[in-house]
């Protein structure tokens, strides 16, 4: 009886936190932020992921803790001496944390990085092994599927490093190398004349949070020099905003005569002497 009424509190409270009026509020709190931080759809699987795994870590322990009350109590009720058999469950607790020591580190893990919100349903990583889009969190794995849609299973314990490649926002850098005999201050107001324009476009617009910046000179290598180009976008936006901006930056800078840094191989048999 104490189980279940335990269990349907539980249940309420896990069920208040996924309800429409608890997203509406994270929801509207998330719009006023500076930028959108976690698109309403991700947020609003990310929610229930945690909320749905986290009740039952809760009503798991809860059960495992009145179940083993109840236990010692009726025994108790029947004048059983319950020291021994409290320390023959404390040697046996021991011997299976030993054996099963990889689990309880998978299980670990993954509570704690539920609590601190690494990484949700929906979010982009890099977790070493594996890479890709996590499609499922639990308290022993991590679900991922990579660009070419393999599923990886990841053990939550092995996860050592995470990059979070789409939490609150991203970056689109492009280095464009352009030749040495270029003018670099035309080039870079090529460059951000044509960043503006894809920041004030109907259809990629939207993602860019943000007015692209040209950072200027980043380097010289062996074919040309490297103008660096930075924008902010929304999360997992960035790399549709680079595919646009490097077709763009291509068509203006050929547009104004000015070529890219490239070493240019001679055409195979060029050089042979014609018989």
């Amino acid at each position: 009886v104490l189980y279940r009424i335990v269990a349907r509190a539980l249940g309420r409270f896990i069920a208040g936190l996924g309800s429409a009026s608890v997203r509406r509020t994270l929801a509207s709190l998330n719009e006023a932020a500076p930028g959108t931080l976690v698109a309403p759809g991700a947020m609003s699987a990310r929610s229930n992921q945690r909320a749905e795994t986290i009740g039952a870590v809760l009503r798991s322990v809860t059960k495992a803790g009145i179940g083993t009350v109840a236990v010692l109590l009726v025994l108790g009720e029947f004048g059983i001496n319950l020291a021994p058999l409290i320390a023959g469950a404390g040697i046996v607790g021991v011997a299976l944390g030993f054996g099963a020591q990889s689990l309880v580190k998978d299980f670990l893990s993954g509570i704690f990085m539920l609590l601190e919100d690494q990484f949700g349903v929906g979010d982009i990583i890099d977790c070493g092994d594996a890479s890709g889009v996590v499609e499922g969190v639990s308290l022993r794995t991590t679900r991922l599927r990579d660009v070419e849609g393999t599923v990886w299973h990841v053990p939550n314990g092995e996860i050592r490093r995470v990059a979070n490649k789409s939490q609150q926002w991203s970056r689109a850098l492009l280095d464009v190398q352009v030749a040495f005999d270029t003018d670099l201050d035309e080039a870079t107001r090529v460059i951000k004349a044509t960043a503006d324009e894809v920041w004030h476009d109907e259809v990629v617009g939207p993602s860019v949070l943000e007015e692209p910046e040209v950072w200027g000179v980043e380097g010289f290598g062996p074919t040309g020099i490297t103008i660096r180009l930075v924008v902010k976008t929304q999360p997992a936006d960035q790399w549709k905003v680079l595919r646009e901006l490097r077709l763009r930056i291509k068509a203006a800078l050929g547009k104004a005569g000015m070529e890219f840094g490239f070493q240019r191989a001679p055409w195979p048999g060029a050089d042979t002497p014609a018989p």
